[in-house]
């Protein structure tokens, strides 16, 4: 990487680490604190506030990603930085569920991702995209694993309402980056965009993308709903998660950076990506298997499998999705990317939540069985290889 590369890498990935941070503060937690709220005691309600971010986040992408191509990257990313603040601060104030599902939806209105996201891949070339998409991976695999250490131990001290407060000021911190550390965008997208949405919806390698983030991440937040109820019916403390899901995150970034750049370089990208959506496949089905009678040891191992296809696909989908995007609408392109991985989130919870409810925790791992089962059955049709001329790609 040239030293700009790395500067704008490092930056980006670090607005988005800190985003993802609070975010990911509340995701261990959620489900058990909000049951101290009025309306907690409904899976199904606490599912739809805990999900209902991706919907507004789903509305939003596109739009401001259009936006990005037509009036630049940093003007939306602070306005959506400003926008997920408020929501955050509402949050924390919030007094039932109720209000809780208001302010995740004023949460999930700043919709930045795609404009992050795009300007990345404006200032990286092709051959370095993925291991600067991958930083962007890894600082949110990172901060995940950050957040399930901390998040029982700050949820014990300031509730689920200083978790959102503390999530509103590390917005404010990611506005401060994009204003005196994230490096001058290039000018020669402005107004380059002029639509391409028909053009992007047409292409056939980036609708198996979409397909595949919408998956990925509806079965991540789904989980959620049930993982640390397994955990702790297998006898381990809430307050003692982190000892389960920290080493699970650790041992997965480990083997991810030991394999994937590596075999991408040598053109085995097809088969590390559809090894990666076989693993998320293996661990629903261990989850779905051990729901009935859960242990730690097991438990921690299919986390660990799970992590490792999480992330090698968190680092190589979106890297993807850029090379393959026509350059004039990269922004379309990412903002239609963005929009399934938020309805992902959406509906992983609100189905999530209202499977729990209805049928208990088997049918949510069985319902995510089936669908990365799909996933992997549409993905197998991939090109061998991504092409390295995002400009020029045919949809295949």
């Amino acid at each position: 990487m040239t030293p700009l590369e790395r500067r704008a890498s490092a930056s980006l990935a670090a607005i988005f680490a800190l985003r993802m941070l609070g975010l990911f503060l509340v995701l261990p937690v959620f489900a058990l604190e909000a049951q101290r709220l009025p309306g907690g005691d409904d899976p199904a309600l606490v599912g739809l506030a805990m999900g209902l971010y991706g919907l507004t986040q789903a509305v939003l992408q596109m739009p401001l990603g259009m936006a990005s191509d037509r009036w630049g990257r940093k003007p939306v990313i602070l306005a959506g930085l400003a926008v997920f603040a408020l929501g955050s601060a509402l949050a924390a104030w919030a007094p039932s569920v109720h209000w809780l599902a208001a302010a995740r939806a004023l949460q999930g209105a700043g919709a930045i991702s795609a404009a992050v996201t795009a300007f990345l891949a404006d200032v990286t070339r092709d051959e370095v995209r993925t291991k600067a998409m991958a930083m962007v991976g890894a600082s949110i695999a990172l901060m995940f694993a950050l957040s399930l250490v901390l998040a029982p131990w700050l949820a014990a001290r300031i509730g689920l309402g200083g978790l959102f407060g503390l999530t509103a000021a590390l917005a404010l911190g990611g506005m401060a980056l994009v204003a005196w550390v994230v490096p001058p965008e290039p000018p020669q997208h402005k107004d380059a965009g002029r639509g391409g949405l028909r053009e992007v919806l047409a292409h056939g390698g980036l609708l198996r993308l979409n397909l595949g983030v919408f998956v990925l991440h509806a079965v991540q937040l789904a989980m959620w709903m049930v993982v640390p109820a397994l955990l702790v019916g297998a006898g381990l403390p809430a307050a003692d998660h982190w000892q389960v899901y920290l080493p699970a995150m650790v041992v997965s970034l480990l083997i991810m950076g030991g394999g994937l750049f590596r075999l991408e370089r040598k053109g085995y990208l097809r088969a590390v990506f559809l090894l990666a959506i076989g693993l998320i496949v293996l661990a629903q089905v261990g989850f779905l298997l051990s729901e009935q009678a859960p242990s730690v040891p097991l438990l921690a191992a299919l986390l660990c499998v799970f992590f490792v296809g999480f992330n090698t696909l968190e680092a190589s989908q979106p890297s993807l999705a850029s090379r393959l995007a026509p350059a004039a609408h990269r922004g379309t392109a990412l903002g239609v990317y963005n929009t399934l991985q938020s309805l992902g989130f959406f509906a992983g919870g609100a189905a999530g939540g209202w499977l729990l409810r209805q049928h208990g925790g088997q049918a949510v791992f069985a319902a995510a069985v089936a669908l990365t089962v799909l996933w992997l059955a549409v993905a197998w049709g991939m090109a061998p290889q991504a092409p390295r001329n995002a400009a020029s790609v045919p949809a295949h």
